[in-house]
C-alpha cells in the first residue's frame, strides 16, 4: 500500500505521516522504518532534522533510520514486507537530484529530473510493502523567479502526478488537518 501525503511547508503532513506509520506499525506489529532524504547542507537544516529526531524519540518512538539523499529508486527494490516505511521527503530528493547536477544546462538537467523519476516511479509500483510518502505541495503559489527555480517547481508538480497516480491513498494536509483525495480501498 502507498499512501502520498502532500502539503505546504508546516502544514503538518509529517507529523500526520509519522502517526499513519505508528498506526499501521501498533496494528500489524511490524517495525517503523524512516526514509530520510535530507541533507545537513546548513545550520537551520540540521536544527530541521533534529527537530524530527527529538520529535520522534520523546514520543518513544522507536524507528529504523535510512538515509538516502540519491538513491532512492535502488533503495526502494529492497524493502521489506515486514516492516512499514516512511519516506519524507520526495521535494528534498529531487531537490538533491537537481544539485547533483548542478552546473550542467536546464535541458541536461530536466533530462536528469526526468530519468530519476521515472526510475523512482517504476520501483514504488514494484513495492510489496506499506510505504507512506510525504512531499510538499509547492505549486499552489507564485510563480518563481528565476529558470532554475522554475525547472524545480516543475519537475516537483510532475514528480506529484506521477506518485499520486500510483498511489492507493492520497492525503493533502493544510494547516493540519487532513484531507483524503483519493483512496482506492476505501
Amino acid at each position: 500500500m502507498i499512501h502520498f501525503v502532500l502539503g505546504g511547508a508546516r502544514s503538518g503532513k509529517s507529523k500526520f505521516a509519522e502517526q499513519q506509520v505508528l498506526k499501521l506499525t501498533t496494528r500489524q506489529n511490524k517495525q517503523a522504518v524512516y526514509i530520510a532524504t535530507a541533507t545537513v547542507i546548513d545550520v537551520e537544516m540540521g536544527s530541521r532534522i533534529n527537530q524530527h529526531k527529538n520529535d520522534r524519540a520523546a514520543r518513544g518512538d522507536s524507528w529504523q533510520l535510512i538515509e538516502c539523499p540519491l538513491a532512492l529508486a535502488e533503495t526502494l527494490t529492497d524493502l521489506d514486507n515486514n516492516k512499514v516505511y516512511l519516506l519524507d521527503c520526495l521535494t528534498l530528493w529531487l531537490n538533491n537530484q537537481l544539485y547533483a547536477v548542478h552546473g550542467a544546462s536546464n535541458g541536461e538537467q530536466g533530462q536528469h529530473l526526468q530519468t530519476k523519476i521515472d526510475s523512482l516511479v517504476v520501483s514504488l509500483g514494484s513495492v510489496n510493502a506499506d510505504v507512506i510518502i510525504v512531499s510538499n505541495e509547492i505549486g499552489l503559489g507564485v510563480i518563481p523567479m528565476g529558470e532554475s527555480t522554475r525547472l524545480y517547481v516543475d519537475y516537483c508538480g510532475w514528480l506529484n502526478q506521477k506518485v499520486a497516480g500510483i498511489a492507493d491513498k492520497v492525503t493533502l494536509v493544510t494547516a493540519g488537518i487532513p484531507l483524503t483525495i483519493k483512496n482506492v480501498n476505501g
